[in-house]
């Protein structure tokens, strides 16, 4: 059997609402990518994690701050113009906060238990997202209902993107919901669609800010665009393996 795709690209997100992470191989456990959203930004005088998706005029600059892990396992950020920086740490608080006008903070986030009295972590705004799998397909779609816009993968932030042909008037992972995949030592289950919220319309680095890509994703496919996923086996995946069904 021919595969349907092959793994065109990887990321990560150290940083909820963050840059992310390009990586050429990466691993998956149960929880999701190794490294995924393990830091929030914090809004020092409100207490309010990031989120451009519900309050761009504050927070859409955040998604231009880029993020990084080292192979050390030790959190990095850079502000356009400015070197990459340790995180958390007071220099790199510093420096985001410069640019995005007001005083903010990266702390880790603390998924159970109490939160501790110095403030040194934060908890969650939402539980960790699952695996985000998205296709060059529903890409290329997209792109034919908008031609005029640019359906850049970061705007979605999918944890993998997987190359494979086009197919006519439709985006394929949507009829893929029970199915199970597998992609280098990875097997998955797709078990939910991705429903695309106000993040999409935001502008970063090489493209414009577009209320088009969200009204488009709206139109044609009732609000949702690549699908989520579940670890049922965890391992390593890498670009160029292939993803097939089981």
């Amino acid at each position: 059997m021919t595969d349907p795709g092959r793994v065109a690209a990887l990321w990560r997100y150290p940083v909820s609402s963050l840059g992310g992470q390009s990586m050429r191989e990466l691993s998956f456990g149960s929880g999701g990518a190794e490294g995924d959203r393990s830091y929030g930004l914090f809004d020092v005088e409100s207490g309010i994690v990031a989120a451009p998706d519900r309050n761009p005029a504050k927070w859409d600059q955040a998604p231009r701050v880029r993020t990084r892990l080292s192979e050390e396992g030790t959190l990095e950020v850079e502000t356009p113009g400015g070197g990459w920086l340790a995180a958390p740490a007071a220099q790199s608080d510093r420096a985001i906060s410069d640019y995005l006008g007001f005083d903010v903070s990266v702390r880790p986030y603390l998924d159970e238990g109490p939160q501790p009295a110095d403030g040194s972590t934060t908890a969650p705004r939402y539980r960790k997202a699952p695996v985000h799998l998205l296709t060059t397909a529903s890409l290329a779609r997209l792109k034919a209902l908008h031609p005029a816009g640019d359906p850049d993968p970061r705007r979605f932030r999918p944890s993998i993107v997987v190359d494979m042909p086009e197919v006519e008037g439709s985006f394929p992972e949507s009829d893929w919901l029970g199915r199970r995949i597998a992609i280098g030592e990875v097997e998955l289950t797709v078990s939910d669609p991705c429903r695309r919220c106000g993040f999409t319309v935001i502008a970063q680095d090489r493209f414009d800010r577009d209320p088009d890509i969200l009204r488009n994703i709206v139109r044609h496919n009732a609000h949702n665009f690549g699908v989520y996923c579940t670890v049922d086996r965890p391992g390593r995946i890498g670009l160029g393996e292939p993803m097939r069904f089981l």
